[in-house]
């Protein structure tokens, strides 16, 4: 908070004020970031954006999330971390598990697309990421392809 007050040139009782903690800061920070990728589901180009088949989405989401995660790490581990269990209420998982979700049911009705959702996102845990990453030595491609494979698998037909 220290360091982030000086580089922002307010006192530390002005984000205390505007954040409440560590952990709305962080909030903050990692909605901003989720923010751009939101918008590229909502309004960019196909296959991400509107106008492809709900399977052709959701593989272009793992691929650019797995990205996303290990462009945001840093925000995403402290956010991960500060806030625990809550994470799972907050608006941005909230919105990707809603958004999932619904890619999945429209794809294969037939599926648990709530359950699927969590089960799909759970790979991209930055914490699992960074475990990946650094202690398995597994290269960011290597958790993209799986990203991408896991949801080809969920959602091939019977």
């Amino acid at each position: 908070m220290d360091t982030i007050a000086a580089a922002a040139g307010v006192g530390k009782g002005t984000l205390f004020r505007r954040f409440g903690d560590r952990t709305g800061l962080v909030r903050a920070i990692v909605e901003q970031r989720d923010g751009l990728l939101r918008r590229a589901v909502l309004e960019g180009p196909p296959p991400l954006g509107p106008g492809a088949p709900p399977a052709e989405r959701l593989v272009a989401f793992m691929d650019v999330a797995v990205d996303h995660v290990c462009r945001n790490r840093p925000w995403l581990l402290a956010y991960e971390e500060c806030s625990g269990a809550a994470r799972y209420d907050s608006d941005p998982n909230r919105f990707w598990q809603d958004y999932v979700a619904g890619l999945v049911a429209e794809a294969r009705p037939d599926l648990d697309a709530q359950f699927l959702a969590h089960a799909l996102l759970a790979p991209l845990t930055c914490q699992l990421v960074q475990h990946m990453l650094e202690d398995l030595g597994m290269p960011p491609e290597r958790i993209r392809e799986g990203a991408v494979k896991l949801a080809r698998t969920v959602l091939a037909s019977p």
